[in-house]
C-alpha cells in the first residue's frame, strides 16, 4: 500500500485496558480519524485482547459521532518480544520486585517497540499523532512509560522517518482517579461504565467476576492500583476536575 496524504489523525495504542481505552475516547473527541494498534507478545493477561473488539463496538454504539470518526484496526503478532522476555507479564511466575529494584512484570523494550511499530504503520497510513496511555503518576516504576522517554522517542521516530510525528500521552500527568475522572469528563457514567465493564487490566488476566471497579483478581498491582483509582474517584468526582 502506498503513503497516503497526511490528515488529521492519530494511531492510538489500544490493548484492551483502562488506560488504552479511556485514550481512545480522548483521541475519538479531537481527532477526524482514528485507527487502533494492539500487540499480541504473548502476554499473560491475554484477555485484554479478546477486550479489544467489543469495547471499540460498544464505543462506536453509545457515541455514534465518535463512531463515524473510528477508522480501522491493526493487531500485530510481536510474540518475538515474548520469546526473549522473563518477566510475570510473559511468564507464569510470582509477581515481585526484581534484583533491579524494577517489578518484574516491567517487560524491557516494550514501549520502544510498541512505538517504533505504531509509527511504520502511521507513516504509511498518513496519521500524524501517536496516542499512548503510558503515565508516570500512577504507574509501577517503568522507565519506558516517563516522559522523558517519549519525548527522546519522537525525536529519534521523526529524525529516522524524516517526519514530523506527534507522540500524545494525555494520561502522563494523572493519577488513576483522574483517569477515570477524564472518562467522566468525555462521556459521561456511559463511557465510565464501557470502561468499567468492557477492559480488563489485571495482570493474571483473572476475568471471572465483575468487581465495582471492573473484572480482575483485585490482587496483583494492576487491580489494586485500579480499585483505589476507581474509589477515590467515587469519593471526589464532585471536587476534583482532570484536565482534558
Amino acid at each position: 500500500m502506498t503513503r497516503t496524504e497526511p490528515r488529521n489523525g492519530a494511531l492510538v495504542l489500544f490493548s484492551g485496558g483502562q488506560d488504552s481505552a479511556t485514550c481512545l475516547a480522548w483521541a475519538l473527541d479531537r481527532y477526524d480519524t482514528v485507527e487502533t494498534l494492539g500487540f499480541d507478545y504473548g502476554q499473560r493477561h491475554r484477555v485484554e485482547l479478546e477486550c479489544r473488539e467489543g469495547f471499540r463496538a460498544a464505543i462506536a454504539q453509545t457515541f455514534p459521532e465518535w463512531g463515524e470518526r473510528l477508522g480501522d484496526d491493526h493487531m500485530i503478532d510481536l510474540s518475538v518480544l515474548g520469546s526473549i522476555s522473563d518477566t510475570a507479564m510473559t511468564r507464569e511466575i510470582e509477581i515481585e520486585t526484581a534484583a533491579n529494584g524494577l517489578p518484574n512484570t516491567f517487560v524491557p523494550g516494550r514501549n520502544l517497540m510498541f512505538m517504533q511499530i505504531a509509527a511504520a504503520i502511521a507513516y504509511r497510513r498518513g496519521l500524524e499523532f501517536l496516542v499512548g496511555g503510558m503515565c508516570e503518576t500512577d504507574f509501577s516504576g517503568y522507565p519506558d512509560c516517563r516522559d522523558d522517554t517519549m519525548k527522546a522517542l519522537q525525536v529519534a521516530l521523526n529524525l529516522g522517518m524524516e517526519t514530523r510525528f506527534v507522540i500524545e500521552t494525555p494520561l502522563m500527568w494523572l493519577d488513576k482517579a483522574d483517569t477515570w475522572r477524564l472518562a467522566q469528563q468525555l462521556g459521561g457514567e456511559a463511557l465510565v461504565e464501557l470502561v468499567r465493564v468492557e477492559t480488563h487490566t489485571c495482570y493474571v488476566g483473572e476475568r471471572a467476576e465483575l468487581n465495582d471497579w471492573g473484572f480482575g483478581c483485585g490482587e496483583c498491582p494492576a487491580c489494586k492500583l485500579r480499585k483505589r483509582g476507581y474509589e477515590a474517584y467515587l469519593a471526589g468526582e464532585h471536587v476534583t476536575q482532570a484536565p482534558v
